[in-house]
């Protein structure tokens, strides 16, 4: 008997993905002398949904991946709490997470020191859970985040849908935790910074949430400050100082200290070499010279080279051509790292020895912890670093310069209580402190709120973490930060 066609199951009845829900794992620890309840895995975000103008519900969009830590037998509903995550765009939290506030930390070791693999774990004693809260949040994308089941990761990877994702994670752990009247802090580094700029302004607005302070490690404030196009001389100008800084480290600057020699190059950069670009060809004979000697010495470059790039040093160009003689590349996020290129011909190098230095023991390290020692199972990829989250869409500056700094003077001025923490470091390749120092002294502000500023300078990189020295001096100086005590 031949087999008889069952009827095609109607669209309604067929069926659904199973609804997602938060599946975070709770464990208790006493590290460094502290007793404190972490809580990771991943929390559902939804979006209300209207139909013919009636409320139908709430659709899930995403899954987020969280790290908490809550100090045990303290009152919660008065102790600090600081939201941490870096940037990228694509970045996990994973590097503030066990690189800088985490009550565990990474061992890896330093440029010219580094631990091989293995790796491993050791209690932060320096840990700024001591003094605060801690929640480390993986935008969609990285970590464990993920859309939901069904839905585009795309509408999550641009300037806005980040910015409203990550508002909605604090917003949600903050009332589920009873947190609205703790003081509130928001840790952001690079592209972290410029999501922490603009959050400021948006969780006042949109949820009437006023934050204590802004940490802000080598933000991105600007981003046409520190992208190199055509036309735009802004970069060039403001990498001078880190340029001469990293000449000064790699002995190119003999008997002469940092401080001189960055404040040299600053000159430099505020007062004459704007004009010299804006010349262009109006530039005299005797007065382009003048420059492509000055440029030089500065840079630890040969006039030769800088007369070639038509007095314009672009950085990946600089990391790969500043050692060249040596048969070596520096770093992009911190030029204290080198390593060797396969050819020595190239402009622009084939890798950066920084990133080589510092993924693969963040990688384990993260691994370890979160299995081993928080106990949360799942077997996606952690992504550290993902690249799907490009392109990035920054559709709401269209024929705009991408920038932070408008949205974070306007949180100032309506919070005249906030406060920020902004830490640069000498030898970051990738958001120099002569970029920042701009933007900065560009915010829209009273005078009188400029007192509310911090700016520390490291001899490290972008991740001035990585440097011990640093790391214990920028510990002290957040412990002061979000107790409000005044800076060491």
């Amino acid at each position: 008997m031949a087999d008889e066609k069952k009827p095609d199951t109607p669209q309604s009845e067929q069926v659904k993905p199973a609804e997602p829900k938060d599946d975070l794992v709770e464990t208790r620890h006493t590290t460094a002398g502290l007793s404190y309840t972490a809580v990771t895995g991943r929390i559902v975000l939804r979006e209300e949904v209207f139909e013919d103008d009636k409320f139908a519900g709430h659709k899930p969009k995403a899954e987020v991946s969280i790290t908490s830590y809550v100090l045990d037998d303290t009152d919660h509903t008065t102790r600090p709490v600081t939201f941490a995550f870096n940037g990228g765009p694509g970045s996990s939290s994973v590097w503030l997470h066990v690189g800088l506030l985490g009550p565990r930390r990474v061992v890896m070791g330093d440029a010219g020191s580094l631990t091989p693999p293995p790796y491993g774990l050791t209690d932060n004693h320096e840990t700024l859970l001591r003094h605060s809260d801690l929640v480390f949040i993986d935008p969609v994308s990285t970590g464990y985040s993920r859309a939901a089941n069904g839905e585009k990761a795309t509408p999550f990877h641009g300037f806005t849908g980040d910015l409203e994702s990550v508002a909605e994670v604090i917003r949600l752990w903050t009332t589920r935790n009873n947190r609205w009247l703790s003081p509130k802090y928001l840790a952001g580094e690079s592209y972290g910074g410029t999501r922490a700029g603009a959050l400021a302004e948006y969780l006042q607005q949109r949820f009437g949430m006023f934050l204590n302070g802004l940490i802000l490690i080598a933000p991105a404030l600007d981003l046409g400050s520190i992208f190199f196009s055509e036309g735009n001389d802004a970069p060039y100008v403001n990498y001078l100082s880190t340029y001469a800084a990293i000449a000064h480290y790699h002995g190119l600057h003999e008997g002469r200290t940092l401080a001189e020699v960055v404040d040299e190059a600053a000159r430099y950069a505020a007062e004459e070499y704007p004009t010299v670009l804006a010349k262009g060809a109006r530039l005299t004979a005797e007065e382009r010279a003048a420059a492509v000697t000055k440029i030089a010495s500065l840079t630890g470059l040969s006039e030769d080279y800088v007369d070639a790039v038509n007095l314009r040093v672009e950085h990946i160009r600089y990391y790969t051509e500043l050692l060249r003689h040596r048969r070596l590349v520096v770093g992009r996020l911190d030029a204290r790292f080198t390593g060797p290129e396969s050819d020595y011909a190239r402009e622009r190098f084939s890798g950066d020895p920084f990133f080589s230095a510092i993924t693969p023991p963040y990688t384990a390290a993260f691994n370890h912890l979160v299995r081993a020692e928080l106990e949360y199972e799942n077997d996606l990829n952690y992504e550290i670093l993902s690249r799907k989250v490009h392109p990035w869409s920054y559709s709401d500056f269209e024929n705009k310069q991408v920038t932070v700094v408008d949205k974070l003077s306007t949180a100032m001025r309506m919070n005249p209580h906030l406060r920020l923490y902004v830490a640069l470091g000498y030898y970051d390749g990738g958001v120099p402190p002569g970029a920042v120092e701009h933007n900065l002294a560009h915010l829209a502000i009273p005078d009188a709120l400029r007192d509310n500023i911090q700016v520390e300078y490291f001899e490290s990189g972008h991740m001035m973490y990585v440097h011990e020295e640093s790391r214990l001096a920028q510990s002290q100086h957040l412990a002061d930060f979000v107790t409000g005590g005044a800076p060491a």
